[in-house]
């Protein structure tokens, strides 16, 4: 795939999840958190580039990402989803027409010490909500270890920084599982990303949540998303009956201000991924 069809798949995955109905975070239908869908849009036209230019490492993509998109929003808008789709760019590109999860393996394992450096001051520069100090590898002091071996020791708080640990396994078992089936289901074009956005908030309580407001909070939204997804599965609703069940939960959600950061990141990389690997996209065309 040549860069310009990575970046025009970096795009339409962030435009596929901005325009569904996300309970909690921002999207079309309503915004929240003092952003609104042109922040995020603003965002990802300014990343793109970065993300799929094959000149830069990992490291150097996430860095010029991450500070051209606060440029261009104002605000921190996209930190995870370009932590998660900067390792997936570089994979597509030594895939070889083989397979994008064994080359995705390829480039975590290499990843260095000056990827670190990147990332950090990425992080360091959109000072996402809940960072905190660390006594080790804290984005603000120069790391001595490589951007692996960091997400490392964040992975337990953190389920981005988990993906680094195990090979993107909640994109692969959970993500793509939900939108492959998704793609079956007739119903308005934004339910594939709703629904991959739902698979991931009723899996685990989001890791933005628990870190910002703690596990409670976390729980509770886990918790109010299953009982969604429940009565959405219980039988037939039509693309309006399930919006307005969905922009329900997302007025509960916001005016208890949380916002579910982590599933919204989780699922771009999902719809990114799903656009960059042939043999998954032929998948979800032909459901």
């Amino acid at each position: 795939m040549t860069p310009a069809g990575v970046a025009a798949a970096f795009l339409a995955a962030c435009r596929a999840e901005i325009e569904a109905p996300k309970p909690g975070n921002v999207h079309v239908f309503a915004g929240g958190h003092e952003m609104e869908a042109r922040h995020f849009l603003d965002a990802a036209q300014a990343a793109a580039p970065f993300i799929a230019d094959p000149a830069l490492t990992v490291g150097e993509r996430i860095r010029r990402a991450v500070l051209a998109s606060l440029d261009a929003a104002g605000t921190n808008t996209n930190l995870g989803i370009v932590l998660l789709c900067a390792t997936l760019a570089a994979a597509v590109e030594r895939a070889d027409g083989g397979g994008l999860w064994a080359a995705l393996d390829g480039v975590l394992d290499a990843l260095t010490v000056a990827d670190a450096v990147g990332a950090f001051a990425a992080i360091a520069a959109a000072n996402p909500g809940g960072l905190g100090k660390l006594d080790h590898a804290d984005v603000r002091e120069p790391p001595g270890i490589t951007l692996r071996q960091a997400m490392a020791q964040a992975a337990g708080r953190d389920r981005i920084a988990r993906a680094y640990v195990t090979g993107y396994a909640d994109i692969r078992r959970i993500g793509v599982s939900a939108l492959v089936a998704a793609h079956g289901v007739t119903t308005a074009p934004w339910w594939p990303a709703t629904a991959v956005y739902l698979a991931f908030l009723t899996a685990f309580p989001d890791s933005h949540i628990e870190r910002k407001w703690g596990m409670e909070a976390a729980r509770w939204v886990q918790a109010e998303a299953r009982r969604l997804a429940a009565e959405l599965a219980a039988g037939p609703a039509g693309p309006e009956e399930r919006l307005a069940r969905l922009l329900a939960l997302d007025a509960t959600i916001k005016s208890e201000n949380l916002n579910p950061g982590t599933s919204a990141d989780l699922t771009v990389a999902t719809i990114f991924a799903a656009r960059l690997d042939p043999i998954l996209r032929k998948t979800v065309e032909s459901g």
